[in-house]
């Protein structure tokens, strides 16, 4: 189950607090931290726990955004996202190694090529958009995996995480992360069959 942070607010959701001295009231305004969330597991597919809860928190009204870097399949891409209960985005590379066989892929450089750009595509859209501070909960589904086959640079992400806009939750969920990512969690989840 995904437990989210109870007291994560868009940019748009400032808490304001009042603070009266001598007939003065001062405002300051303070935005909540949001956290680092890692699932792992041991084997691929285990996760469905998360895109359920995705879909719950978007249904409470959180604008979650899922993003799944290895699955594919229905040629999305990022120009054509699915909204589901009004709050949650869900996108999907436009190409991914999940749609072919490995014999299809073995000589098919441009066929690796092409799956290569629609992955950057979506990391950079993904790195766009945990700038922005526009969503409660951002999603990176199996990015250790694109990690480990050396399509996302594990710098980048570390760096993007550190300079992120920090008042939505970001889950990484994969099966071999790295320590460096590990190190950066504030929750570190492990899902057994």
């Amino acid at each position: 189950m995904v437990i989210s942070s109870s007291h994560s607010f868009s940019k748009s959701n400032l808490e304001v607090v009042r603070k009266n001295t001598a007939n003065k009231t001062n405002l300051k305004r303070f935005t909540q931290n949001g956290q680092i969330q890692i699932y792992q597991s041991s084997y691929r597919g285990s996760y469905s726990s998360i895109i359920r809860d995705s879909l719950r928190n978007a249904a409470l009204g959180r604008k979650v955004l899922l993003i799944q870097f290895m699955k594919g399949g229905v040629k999305q891409g990022v120009t054509n996202p699915i909204k589901l209960c009004g709050n949650l985005t869900w996108i999907r590379s436009s190409h991914s190694f999940d749609q072919y066989k490995s014999e299809s892929l073995e000589n098919n450089n441009n066929l690796k090529k092409s799956i290569y750009e629609s992955t950057l595509e979506l990391w950079n859209f993904c790195k766009k958009e945990l700038q922005s501070g526009e969503n409660d909960q951002i999603i990176l589904d199996e990015i250790f995996l694109a990690i480990d086959m050396k399509i996302i640079d594990k710098d980048d992400l570390i760096s993007t995480l550190e300079s992120r806009f920090i008042s939505g939750d970001v889950i990484l969920t994969g099966t071999d992360i790295p320590k460096d990512l590990l190190l950066m969690a504030n929750q570190i989840t492990e899902l057994r069959s």
